[in-house]
């Protein structure tokens, strides 16, 4: 069986935006899962955001969303078709959306990203969602997968605060961090995944103390998350990852996106140093088995 992370093998952030229904998982989902939550109007209008590993998945879907909380978005990501059509759609809702193609885990690649960032603004908020993920147990790791993941997976998520810090310390700006539910529970195939996933849960509570009350700093750990790569999944293991939630189904892409607006958002002012499940109650249910 796959582990319960957002998509099989890859992680959240390199994943199609796919949610196709899965008899059983995704028909009794609310109305409100395509979408997330009913966007407030305009949290986020006048503010520049960068959202990494942003092509698809969960950053697809929250580039979108702030966007369509008036953000300026920055869809910052290696995959060119994707990424830019991702932008594209954006901007063809009428949002505001440049997408830049750019190695998260090099400094080169942040400073391309801020160069395309600073044409709106000084950034406001930053989403580190980015993830390399080469499944294999940890004796078959080798050194060079290990750095690959850890370099996408964690090191990007410093050096993107490293990058924005001067601007974020300037408007008050918020961070969150992309973990998962894998911080706290080992799946068979991803040790650097769960290493990284672990390492931002720390990373963002040493920020925190660095860098409050100027910035804030959270995380979102979600759960079993339907995008597109579960359709390679077969049918019986997509149905045990569904019943090792309490909701019953998978979650999807917006919803997490909605959670992570929030926390970048006004309304979360006072949250800070905090990591949100998002997991359709899949880790009570690991807890009590």
């Amino acid at each position: 069986m796959t582990g319960p992370t957002e998509h099989p093998a890859t992680g959240p952030e390199t994943g199609a935006t796919g949610t196709s229904e899965l008899p059983g998982t995704t028909q009794d989902a609310p109305a409100v899962a395509e979408s997330g939550a009913a966007a407030p109007a305009a949290r986020f209008r006048g503010l520049t955001a960068v959202v990494t590993g942003a092509a698809s998945g969960i950053g697809a879907a929250t580039a979108q969303r702030l966007a369509e909380e008036g953000a300026a978005v920055v869809v910052a990501d290696v995959d060119e078709q994707r990424g830019a059509q991702v932008a594209k759609d954006i901007r063809g809702s009428g949002g505001d959306a440049v997408f830049v193609r750019a190695d998260v885990g090099s400094e080169d690649g942040w400073r391309r990203i801020l160069e395309s960032a600073h044409a709106y603004g000084p950034v406001g908020v930053l989403v580190s969602n980015a993830v390399k993920v080469e499944l294999a147990p940890a004796h078959e790791t080798t050194p060079e997968s290990w750095n690959r993941q850890i370099n996408v997976g964690l090191t990007a998520a410093y050096l993107g605060v490293r990058a924005c810090l001067a601007d974020l310390r300037a408007v008050g700006g918020a961070v969150v961090l992309v973990s998962s539910v894998h911080a706290h529970r080992g799946i068979p195939g991803h040790p650097a995944y769960a290493a990284a996933k672990g390492g931002l849960l720390s990373l963002s509570g040493q920020l925190t103390v660095e860098y409050g009350p100027q910035v804030r700093f959270n995380t979102v750990l979600p759960g079993p998350v339907l995008t597109g790569l579960w359709d390679r999944v077969p049918e019986d293991e997509r149905a045990a990852s569904v019943a090792e939630t309490a909701a019953g189904r998978f979650g999807t892409p917006q919803e997490v996106a909605s959670a992570i607006a929030y926390l970048a958002s006004p309304e979360a002012s006072y949250v800070t140093g905090a990591s949100l499940l998002v997991d359709g109650g899949w880790s009570v249910m690991k807890s009590s088995a």
